[in-house]
């Protein structure tokens, strides 16, 4: 018997699988997905017992048109093969498509980008609701638990509220174009808003409410539409598009409509406040009226001319005191004159060697006088005529 070296029987595995399974269909989920800088995908296929490991190569990989996702159910058409340096057999993929719920999962993906490009879920475009309405439409099962738990809650919070139900089909083939003409026959009646719901299920009994029909109707629709569908984990395509998502069909109606107990207390809060606001603004306009009468206290007329009265008697007492002060002054001005005068006053002066020295009547000093001039000397008891005959300056 030959012995074999490892490479030499992965060769003769690798050629007995390549032409046992040179073209194989097979199902199972996606798991532990590579994308490799080549291009290549790496990802395991699996099923409740087994794994089985896989790859794309690039040439088949840019054919894809979905992404490949963890835990997506798929239908691979490959061939397998033996990678020999590890000794593992794998399939080699042509292509691969979704299988059951996958199928699904990429159609809602693929139209919910198409929308998205559109401009079906942006934001600006949202319409806003009332926050007290009168009038409202339900679109769904008129036979559902969904209706039952909607009318409970507004029955509850806001009984104030005309509702009007739209009964059509919320699964199968014909529910999506049931829920589209209920959508664009209740647009034309003035509803405050519309809610399209239905209670839980598997994404094939949401499945209508993904529908592109559906979509484009809420899309039109000049009312606000609220999309309460399924629990609060479930996202369906009406969700995005819709101008309110709410996670369950009650809560949509605890979403939309005033709380009646809330808003009694609310009321009672409103009046507290504005009884007191008012007690604080009339405690605030004593008091402003009390600094005005107090401004006008010392601002009045009266006050300024009894200002203007002590300002002139002020002014009066001053003016009589600055006068005396003056008088008094000018006396004691005119009483130093007269002593000066009369100081210097020829009668008073001593009576030796002082004379006063006139000419022509008129007194001069006696330094004018030159050689030659005639001069008169006069004291209290004499006057003398004289002549200058010599002068010398003393200094």
């Amino acid at each position: 018997m030959n012995v074999l070296n490892v490479s030499s029987l992965n060769e003769q595995i690798k050629t007995l699988l390549e032409s046992s399974f040179s073209r194989v269909l097979v199902e199972g989920e996606l798991s532990r997905i590579t994308f490799h800088n080549s291009g290549h995908i790496y990802f395991t296929l699996k099923d409740s017992t087994s794994t089985l490991k896989a790859v794309m190569f690039k040439g088949n990989a840019t054919k894809l048109k979905f992404q490949l996702k963890e835990g997506l159910k798929v239908i691979l058409d490959g061939a397998i093969t033996l990678y020999k340096p590890r000794g593992e057999y794998q399939i080699n993929c042509f292509s691969i498509e979704p299988a059951g719920h996958g199928a699904l999962a990429l159609a809602y993906e693929q139209l919910k980008q198409k929308l998205a490009s559109q401009g079906y879920f942006e934001p600006s475009r949202k319409k806003q609701l009332p926050k007290f309405p009168s009038k409202i439409a339900l679109i769904t099962s008129a036979s559902g638990a969904a209706l039952q738990d909607m009318l409970r809650v507004a029955n509850t919070r806001y009984r104030a509220l005309e509702i009007d139900i739209y009964d059509v089909l919320v699964q199968g083939e014909s529910a999506a174009s049931s829920i589209a003409n209920a959508i664009i026959v209740s647009d034309t009646r003035d509803y405050d808003f519309i809610v399209i719901g239905r209670g839980g299920g598997s994404i094939e009994d949401l499945w209508a409410f993904n529908e592109e029909i559906v979509a484009d109707a809420i899309f039109r629709a000049k009312t606000p539409i609220v999309s309460a569908v399924g629990h609060e984990i479930d996202w369906v395509i009406s969700d995005f598009v819709s101008d309110l998502r709410a996670p369950t069909p009650s809560a949509a109606m605890q979403m939309t409509l005033p709380d009646t107990n809330e808003l009694y207390q609310t009321l009672d809060s409103l009046s507290s406040q504005h009884t007191q606001l008012i007690s604080q603004k009339l405690q605030s306009s004593k008091q402003e009226l009390s600094h005005l009468y107090s401004l006008y206290s010392t601002h009045s007329i009266e006050k300024k001319l009894e200002q203007k009265m002590q300002e002139v008697k002020a002014l009066k007492e001053s003016f009589s005191h600055a006068i005396t002060t003056r008088l008094n002054v000018a006396q004691n001005q005119v009483l130093n004159l007269q002593k000066m005068l009369e100081s210097n006053h020829p009668k008073f002066k001593s009576k030796k060697g002082f004379a006063q020295i006139s000419q022509n009547s008129k007194v001069i000093d006696i330094s004018t006088l030159n050689v030659g001039d005639e001069f008169t000397a006069q004291s209290d008891e004499v006057s003398i005529s004289a002549k200058v005959i010599k002068r010398e300056n003393i200094i």
